[in-house]
Formats: structure tokens, sequence, C-alpha cells
């Protein structure tokens, strides 16, 4: 009963809590000078990527650096990782082409989080001057964008399915068996791929890789009886002028 109660309490705490950064963002959408702010950073970080991902999309060096200093040292052996090269490149172009549209920048804008972010810690860990300074503020920038695109991706955050996932609990050891049972298929599966042998096998071996599979079959488990599913219930918030 207790628990209950403070889950209920959490849930309202939740819902009002959201509720008042729907009107806090709706609010902040409105002011005009917000919204050229926005489009300008959003400019800005893809004019910023494109010039950067070029040289790699062809396969070019990006840097003339010397190999002798740490910087130059990582670039020299980034160019040298082959199409992965490239496909920062790519990765790079697309978060700049996603961000430059208005219907696909919040897509845009999530895509070139992770991107910058590696390049901040990057630059910072190795020391390259002036642009670990450059790679902070647009990290921040990134973060403006996320925040300003808040009613876009906030399903991403926040679950509004409301049923619960249908499973009788009585059968509630039948997915760690499934799981523990997996862990003789993953022996059977090494036999054949010839990365064990036959005279390898004992129990010693078996156990383990059923040990394992048995705790990965509770935690699918615990994660499929606290999901919820169906179709997403709508916010249903109004905003008021």
């Amino acid at each position: 009963m207790k628990n209950d109660q403070t889950s209920s309490r959490f849930r309202t705490f939740a819902r009002q809590s959201q509720q008042s950064l729907d009107l806090l963002h709706a609010r902040i959408h409105k002011n005009t000078w917000l919204q050229i702010f926005t489009a300008f950073t959003r400019c800005i970080l893809a004019i910023g990527f494109i010039p950067a991902s070029l040289p790699k999309i062809l396969h070019k060096p990006f840097t003339s650096i010397s190999a002798m200093d740490p910087v130059g040292a990582y670039f020299k052996a980034l160019y040298e990782t082959g199409y992965y090269y490239d496909f920062i490149g790519w990765c790079q172009l697309t978060a700049s082409i996603l961000l430059l549209l208005p219907r696909t920048a919040h897509v845009g804008a999530l895509l070139f989080f992770p991107i910058i972010l590696n390049i901040t810690v990057l630059t910072n860990s190795v020391g390259f001057k002036g642009t670990w300074l450059v790679t902070i503020m647009m990290s921040i920038a990134n973060l403006y964008l996320l925040c300003w695109e808040y009613d876009r991706i906030k399903s991403l955050f926040i679950d509004r399915r409301t049923s619960s996932s249908h499973f009788d609990k009585k059968y509630a050891w039948l997915i760690p068996a499934i799981f523990t049972l997996g862990g003789l298929g993953v022996m059977v599966m090494m036999l054949i791929l010839g990365i064990a042998r036959y005279d390898q096998i004992s129990l010693r071996s078996i156990l383990p890789l059923m040990g394992a599979g048995l705790i990965f079959g509770c935690v699918v488990y615990l994660h499929y009886r606290n999901m919820k599913v169906g179709p997403a219930k709508p916010d249903g918030i109004e905003i008021m002028d």
C-alpha cells in the first residue's frame, strides 16, 4: 500500500513537472529573438562541420600537423583507419544537412551531439590549442538546440504508454530458463564454428555459460515486466498565452 502511494506521488510529480516544462518551452518558442538565435545557431554549427567533413569524405589528411605532435599523431592514425575515416566525414556532413533543414533539425541536433562531444573530449585531452575552446562552445550550442527541440525529442525519454506487458507471472521462470539453456546453445555454436574442441568440453566450461544465460534471462524478464506497451498517450496539455 505504501509503495502504491509513493508510486502515485511520483507519477503526479512527474506529470506536473512535465506540464511545467511544456509551458515554459512553449513560451520560450514564442520569443522572436530566440527564434532568430536558434536559426543562427543551427546554421553556424552546420557550416562549421561541412569544411571538416569534406577532407574525410575525399579521404585526404585533415591536418598538416606533424606526427611528432600528439594532435598530429592522432589524426595520422585516424587517417589510416580506412573507411572509418570516411564514415566520420559522412556523419558530419549528414548532421550538417539535417540541421540546415527545419523539418529535420531535431534529428540533426541529436546526431550532431555525440560527434561534437567526442571532438570536445579529444581536443581537450590532447591539448589542441585554441580548438578546445571552440569545441566546448559548439557543444554548449548543441545542448541549447536539444533543449529547443524538447517537444520533439521528449518522447525518447518520457514514456507515455499506459499499458503494461501481458505475461502470466506464474511463467516468470520461463524467460530465464530459456536463456540458461541458451548457454548450451552457445557451446554448440562454438563447436560448429570451430572455436572450441570436443576435448575442451567439461562441466566447468558449460556452467559459466549457463550462469551467464541465467543472469541475462533475469535482466530480460525484469525489463519486460516493467516496460510499457501499446500506442503512446497524447499529452493533452493546453498552452495558454
